[in-house]
């Protein structure tokens, strides 16, 4: 029968496996099993949960607890927050055409771009196929167009090699909403209202921007619900 320091060491060795399997090898200046080396790979554990494994943002998992704690912010603080989602126009096309691993390709240099538009403060996830999340935190309504029109303009521009002398360029929709200041909405509010914005993009006609405007902004019933609840964030522990 395996004894508790056997199954541990399984464990650890099962985690390293993992670790290397995904390019994120411990390396340390400590040696193997020391406290500063264990520490080093649980956080790398907690690196590679939260990134997705195709283009290594930030995972839906990820995204969806960032965006509790934005709008918990948004709440307590009153400073504008801006989430878009942004969706690679005709993708199916580039994986009947050319095969998955080009589309994989493509998702690839597609989340490069993205994450090279934001700043540091700003989260880009993948939300899930080719779709994409970006939150960005103290985006004052006068950015939030020129910012989208730098994302779409720099995915337009990108050549994507899939395969020696065949190149891809593809484009993206984008649809964004400004978080509503001093109320508590939800998430799943908050990015219902850019994907429609995203819709909206998708039927003009493709490869642009649209934008909610903050000032019209309606806060609804369920928000008003919550405006005098508790934290969100406080709940995901």
């Amino acid at each position: 029968m395996p004894t508790v320091d056997s199954l541990g060491d399984l464990q650890l060795q099962t985690a390293l496996q993992l670790l290397k399997q995904a390019g994120r090898e411990v390396v340390i200046d400590a040696a193997p099993g020391s406290t500063p080396w264990l520490q080093a790979v649980v956080d790398a554990l907690c690196e590679l949960s939260s990134r997705d494994a195709l283009t290594g943002l930030a995972n839906r998992r990820q995204f969806e607890l960032i965006i509790a704690r934005e709008i918990d912010r948004v709440a307590r603080a009153g400073e504008p927050a801006l989430v878009l989602m942004a969706d690679i126009d005709h993708f199916k096309v580039v994986n009947d055409t050319h095969g998955h691993p080009a589309g994989d390709q493509v998702l690839k240099a597609v989340a490069a771009a993205l994450q090279d538009c934001v700043r540091p403060m700003d989260t880009v996830a993948r939300y899930g196929g080719e779709e994409f999340a970006i939150i960005l935190p103290n985006c004052p309504p006068a950015f939030g167009q020129t910012v989208c029109e730098r994302i779409r303009a720099k995915v337009e521009r990108r050549v994507v090699n899939v395969a020696p002398g065949t190149d891809v360029q593809v484009t993206i929709s984008i649809g964004g909403a400004y978080a509503p200041q001093w109320v508590r909405s939800s998430a799943t509010l908050w990015v219902e209202r850019a994907d429609r914005q995203l819709y909206r993009a998708k039927t003009e006609g493709r490869n642009r921007a649209c934008l909610e405007q903050a000032a019209v902004y309606q806060v609804s019933a369920e928000e008003k619900g919550m405006l005098f609840g508790t934290s969100q964030f406080q709940d995901i522990e």
